[in-house]
């Protein structure tokens, strides 16, 4: 499997699961911690959604694409990998790839790793299918979508088969 490595100034260097990540970087704020004093999990939910609109965006497939083109992506499965706890004020650099697409169907993997000690603390994987907005019902992707999303795959192994029951 390629992977690549980044070393942030002062900090632990750490290697991603595949080359070229869109990244986004984020701080564990307080509103994110439960009361267990960690990041709740259901802000990793969030953070996968922030994460991959940002690279969408990034690709130039915004809401605004979406609305102008009547489709859009929707999640249909994620699998959720939690590895190490998030605190408050971490810095985190949450990372996804596209790795496989088709006409109907499109793969992401994600990885976030905490920079500070270069550990990875989650690791997922989302399955989006199209559909028509207007209808709600699964639609071929249009050409615009094939396109930009096909441009940004990323070589990976099938979906699931990459993350084992510890999520690496």
């Amino acid at each position: 499997m390629a992977s690549s490595s980044i070393m942030p100034t002062d900090r632990h260097p750490f290697t991603w699961d595949l080359p070229h990540p869109h990244i986004l970087q984020v701080r564990v704020g307080p509103q994110h911690i439960d009361v267990m004093r960690h990041t709740n999990n259901v802000v990793y939910l969030q953070w996968l959604e922030d994460v991959a609109w940002s690279h969408s965006m990034h690709l130039g497939l915004g809401p605004a694409e979406y609305e102008a083109l009547g489709h859009g992506m929707v999640v249909r499965q994620h699998e959720l990998n939690y590895l190490q706890a998030t605190r408050l004020d971490e810095d985190l650099s949450l990372a996804t790839w596209i790795t496989q697409i088709d006409r109907i169907n499109l793969h992401r993997r994600y990885q976030f790793v905490r920079p500070s000690d270069g550990q990875t603390v989650f690791r997922a994987a989302s399955h989006f299918v199209c559909v028509d907005i207007a209808q709600g019902r699964l639609k071929r992707m249009p050409e615009p979508f094939q396109r930009i999303y096909g441009a940004a795959v990323v070589s990976s192994a099938p979906m699931g088969s990459s993350m084992g029951a510890d999520g690496r």
